[in-house]
This record gives structure tokens, sequence and C-alpha cells, in this order.
């Protein structure tokens, strides 16, 4: 029988004491340590910086270090700013207030000059409101969090936004940050936006720098409103919104043997519709979501329960049962601790409440600024680090890998019977990423932007265990590898800019029909790369050595795509093999690994013994 699946006692023995951790990660706290600046200075003139994103390191774990910080609190400020840095050549780069953005965005190349990293947390203001002609104004620097709970005071709302609140503006549209509707104007935030002012180099004639003020009459905004920040900060967004409306949600369990086929179609049937995915179970959950009258009784409540506050003790609990499972190779393990998880969270409603606090049952019955988005994690003033966000570096947390790949609805079905097929042949490979609550199916409506997808879609959203040490394989390593290889390589998948590990960015800037003219704009806004990284040029084709990082171990990170043995770890036993199905695909497999039905009956046999063979 396989190692990993002959864990069968240490599971049981531990089985109680995981299933409490994960049931305590259900309950949400009121006091919370919200992330702190992930700017970190040693000086208080805010020199000898580094900077990280949220989960304090990036792909590739390099540190970034920052000559200077800057937190400008007007528009005046930021000019100076960027004239000092276009007329010293010294590289910029723009931080938001939490830095959710994985990839190395944030990080400015060092320079003779030094460089600088421009901050927008003080550039957090909503400077316009109107409620008759439903336009907003507000600096890049506000969260999203603010828009929503600002708009709906005058009776507006955002019809489309990503499910997590802790965002700023400019960093959502210069990533392309959505959230699932093929309705209307589409899911992407930036596709709501019809004017901004974004501060550029300019020349010594014009005080080396300038704002640029474009409307969605300018051809440029196409660039503008999804800009990797590569053209310069964005200093203010003119949304236009629309009434304050009601929602009525309602989730639906089903298995998932018509998922491929029904997929292409159920985000035309419900305006902010989308799909959750087990693939181990077996089970897809619909979300049924419309707009219904304003008098609909009602006031439900979105406070999912991964965004809530969470004791630390909890998350470490939860953290180092994962990392034992990891460590001794037990997928039973991880399977029941994804059943307990799954299953909690539904039978929790996932953190919705019809009154703001129960869960009472669907269908979830509320107002469009109560329901589009969470993050409660974030609200409080307090760093005692009793609780925190999850994923909050200074505790021992979540840490994790997360691919986001977009597929036009016509690749859909396809890519979906491939996954299922991989599946098959080895379904506990899949238990890790159902612990991060499986393949998240959100719809994206085709956008104008030009680096926006060109027609509906879906994005495939897949969160799943990373090791503290870089070098340490992860549990089916090869699986997930080549489920990420299908859907960038073999079905031409667009990565998620603020996301995804170095190869989901390999080809991508060729993927898009308008990168020229993107290009163009760049030049025009920033002739001297003041902007640009070598992050930045690598993804967008400008340097040719490319987004992979080559070395030994390079491919557990997803810095490479394994083409010899040393790219994997084969002292561990991790060697580079072609795809199980996808033979196109090089992935790093367990030569010590031996798949068979009976370990897999041994699986399912356990789960029935502990009675969650059917959650």
């Amino acid at each position: 029988m396989s190692s990993y699946l002959g864990k069968s006692k240490s599971v049981s023995q531990f089985f109680s004491f995981v299933l409490t951790c994960h049931l305590f990660l259900l309950i949400g706290f009121i006091h919370s340590s919200p992330p702190e600046n992930p700017i970190k200075c040693s000086s208080k003139n805010n020199s000898n910086c580094t900077v990280t994103n949220s989960l304090g390191a990036f792909p590739d774990r390099a540190i970034c270090k920052v000559s200077n910080a800057i937190y400008p609190q007007t528009e005046q400020e930021l000019i100076a700013a960027v004239a000092m840095a276009s007329m010293n050549k010294i590289k910029v780069k723009v931080a938001t207030r939490y830095s959710h953005s994985l990839p190395k965005l944030v990080c400015p190349d060092e320079s003779p000059n030094g460089n600088l990293l421009i901050s927008t947390m003080n550039l957090n203001r909503t400077l316009s409101i109107d409620s008759s002609t439903m336009i907003m104004t507000v600096e890049s620097g506000v969260l999203l969090r603010d828009v929503i709970s600002k708009a709906a005071k005058v009776g507006l709302a955002l019809p489309a936004s990503p499910y997590w609140w802790g965002l700023t503006i400019g960093g959502m549209i210069s990533t392309g940050a959505h959230g699932s509707t093929l309705w209307g104007n589409g899911s992407y935030v930036h596709d709501y936006v019809i004017g901004l002012r974004i501060v550029t180099p300019a020349s010594p004639e014009e005080g080396y720098a300038k704002v640029r003020v474009l409307d969605n009459n300018h051809p440029d905004i196409k660039a503008a409103k999804l800009s990797l920040g590569v053209l310069g900060v964005i200093s203010q967004v003119t949304l236009k919104l629309q009434p304050l409306f009601k929602r009525s949600l309602t989730i639906v369990r089903e298995d998932d043997s018509d998922l491929a086929t029904r997929a292409t179609t159920f985000g035309k049937e419900h305006e902010f519709g989308d799909i959750t995915w087990y693939p181990y179970q077996r089970r897809a959950l619909y979300r049924l979501d419309d707009r219904v009258s304003i008098n609909t009784s009602g006031n439900g409540l979105n406070d999912f329960t991964g965004f809530r506050s969470t004791l630390t003790p909890v998350l470490a609990a939860v953290r180092v049962s994962e990392e034992t499972q990891e460590a001794i190779g037990d997928a039973n393990g991880k399977c029941i601790s994804a059943r307990v998880t799954t299953f909690g969270l539904r039978i929790t409603g996932f953190g919705y409440s019809n009154d703001g606090n129960l869960f009472k049952g669907y269908p979830i019955v509320g107002y469009q600024n109560r329901l589009q988005a969470s993050g409660s994690c974030i609200d409080s003033s307090s760093n005692d680090l009793i609780t925190s966000c999850a994923w909050d570096p200074r505790i021992k947390g979540n840490f994790y890998h997360q691919t986001a790949v977009n597929l036009p609805l016509s690749k859909v079905q396809n890519f979906i019977e491939d996954v299922q097929k991989l599946r098959d042949l080895l379904p506990e490979a899949f238990c890790g990423l159902e612990l991060g609550n499986g393949i998240l199916m959100r719809y994206i409506k085709g956008s104008n932007a030009y680096f926006g997808t060109e027609e509906d879609s879906i994005d495939f959203d897949i969160t799943y265990y990373r090791s503290k040490n870089g070098s340490t394989p992860r549990l089916f390593q090869d699986i997930l590898e080549e489920v990420e290889q299908i859907a960038v390589f073999k079905y031409a998948g667009i990565p998620h800019w603020g996301k995804n590990r170095n190869l989901g960015f390999i080809g991508a800037i060729n993927k898009y029909k308008h990168a020229a003219e993107f290009l163009k704009v760049k030049e025009s806004y920033d002739p001297t790369g003041v902007f640009s990284s070598k992050w930045t040029n690598q993804i967008l084709g400008l340097d040719q050595s490319g987004v992979t990082i080559v070395k030994d171990g390079c491919a557990l990170e997803g810095l490479c795509i394994c083409s010899e043995d040393i790219h994997c770890a084969p002292k561990k036993g991790y060697v580079c093999r072609p795809g199980g199905l996808y033979t196109s695909a090089r992935v790093c497999t367990d030569i010590n690994r031996v798949d068979s039905d009976i370990s897999i009956t041994t699986l399912k046999e356990e789960e029935e013994d502990l009675g969650f063979s059917d959650m």
C-alpha cells in the first residue's frame, strides 16, 4: 500500500484535534489585529526599507530592498515625488495599504541613485459622490470596503467587485481584480471606471512630472485602467455606480458529473453566480445569485469565514496539522481535514447570515453593500495578535500558492473534463486544494482594456499549500503542477496579473492581441522606464531573459518548468517526469509513490468509519 495512504492510525488519533481546530476557524472574533504595513524602514525618515506582499514572501522569496519610501497625502505631493524620481532617474514602484498582489509588481529595481516606493496609504479620501449622476470620485488608496459603504450611504452601489474588501481601488484596477458576472458591464472593477488621473514622468520643460486626465473618450484609458503600475501613479479614480439594490442568493450542492457542460451556461442564468468545485468529493457548489426587488424582505450579511479574525493559536494548530500531514505523506489526513473544513463551511452558510447575526438557511436576501464583499479581520486598531487574518505573516498561519487562470467559455468544457480525468487517476491528490475551499470559478465578461480578457470567460482560482522551506516538495506536487500547465499551456489561459507563480506568466504577453498598443502607451507615458522593473519588463516581453528562474529546485515553487531532475528534489525522491494525462507537461513526481485501487478504497473506508462519507 502507498506510504501516502498508510497513515490511518495517525489520522484517527489526531482527528478529534484537527476537527476541533477547523471548527474554531468557523468562529469569528470581534477584535482582530489588522495586517501591518508591508513597507518596513529602519529609520524615522523612511529610508533603508524593504517591501513584500500580504504573505510576507514573493514567489521567488527574494527580499525587495528600497532606498526610500514616501507617503504622499495630496496629488501635489505625489507630483513632487514623481518629478524628483524622474529628474534623478530613480526607479519607482507603487505600494498599496495591504499589498495583496502576490508577484513582484511592487518591487522597484535598484539603480545608481537608489530606488523609491510610493505608498498610496494616505491617498484614501472620497472626493465626491453625486447620487443624481451616480458618479463617485475617490483617491487611489481608498479601500474597496470604503467605496462600498460610502456609496451605500447615498443609495448607490458598485455592481461588481472582488470578494475581499481589503484592496485599494488603484490596486484593483491596475491588476484586473474582479467579481463574477457576465451581465451588464461585467465583473472587472475597471469596467466601471469612467475617468482617472494618473501622474507620469514628463520632460524637464514640463517639470519632470505631469497629471494626465483620462476619460472613456480617451484611447489611452484602455491601457491606464489595467496598467500593472508601469505607466505612472494613479491619483484619482472616477466610477459610474448604480442605484443600491438587493440580491437573493442560494448555494446548491450537486455532483460534478455535468459540471463541464453546465459551467459554460450557468453564468448566463444568474447575474452574480459562481461555482466552487471540490474535485475529490466530486461535488460542485452553485451560487444562484440574482437581483430582487428592493422591497423583498431580508437584511442578509456576508462575513465570509475565511476573512474573519481567528485566534492565532487555532491558526497555528491548523497549520501544524497540515505541515505534519505533508511531512509524513498523510493523504488520509488531508482528505478528512478537507471534508471537515468544507462540511463546516457549508452548514454555517460560509459566513452568510440572514439578519447580520445567524445563518438560518437559504435564500440570503440583502442589500448589495452587505453581500458583495467582506473582510472583517482588517477592521481593528489593535495589534496584540491574539486574533488575526489567517495569512498574517507575523503568525504561524496560512502560507500558500495561488494559481488563477482565465479561460474563454469555448475552452472551459475541455479543461474541466481534463481535470476530471486527472482526478480519476489519483483522486486524493486534490484533497489539499479542497483545504483551500476547492477551485473557485468566477465569470468574467469580455473587456476593452488592453490587458483584460477579450471574451466571456471563467477565472479558475486555486489556493493550495506552500511550504515555508522553498526546497521542500509538496504532497502530490506533480498533480497540481499538471493542472496548472494544462490551463496555462494546453488551453493558453491568461493569468490574473495579481496572482500566480512565475510559470503562469510564461508567454502571457503573446496572448493579448492589443499588447502592442499597450506598449506604445507605456513608451509615451514613461519613455525612460522610471516605473519599469526587471519583473514587469519580463512579463511584458521587454526583457528576453523571461520570467523563469532556473536553479536547483526551481520547479517546486513554480519558478521554472522542470527539464532536469535537479529542478525538483531528487534527493527526496522527486524527479522531473511527463504529466500523467498531459504528456507535454513536465512535473516533479515522487518516484516512491505507488498508486493503487486498494489504497483509494482504504481511504474511502476510513472516511466512512469516521462518519464523513457524505459531507
